[in-house]
């Protein structure tokens, strides 16, 4: 047995992710978005149209909550919805202008932040940190 139960890869994994997110939410808040928030208008900067189901998965939420993200970008102004002109159930989702703003300012804010995980890093090389995460991530798929 271990001398400490929470000197787990695990038990660290889940503590810097909350502490990722707790940050991320409120730098976010400065500018009126939250971590998915951002992710959906990241993800639709690289796939303009991206179905509601892909941007769900993106952002690691289920497709119920991303419907409600998506109606309050909408209603926002940093998204437009349009019908899929062969799946007439499917809309398909694009930044606005407005939204196109409101990414660059928060990836202003997340640059900060993932500056600060690569000082935090140090001396380990950024690259080898993230790819090692990547690899747990596969090893528990």
């Amino acid at each position: 047995m271990m001398d400490d139960p929470f000197a787990t890869i695990g038990f660290a994994l889940k503590l810097a992710q909350q502490a990722l997110r707790t940050h991320m939410d409120a730098a976010l808040q400065q500018i009126g978005l939250t971590t998915p928030q951002y992710a959906v208008l990241t993800f639709l900067e690289v796939e303009p149209g991206a179905s509601n189901a892909a941007l769900a998965r993106r952002a690691f939420v289920t497709p119920q909550t991303m419907q409600a993200i998506l109606v309050a970008l909408e209603r926002a102004g940093l998204v437009s919805r349009t019908p899929h002109p062969e799946h007439g159930r499917v809309q398909q989702t694009e930044l606005t202008a407005s939204g196109r703003d409101a990414l660059k300012a928060a990836s202003g804010i997340v640059a900060d932040v993932e500056a600060r995980l690569r000082d935090a890093s140090a001396p380990l090389d950024p690259r080898d940190v993230a790819a090692m995460l990547f690899r747990l991530a596969e090893a528990l798929r």
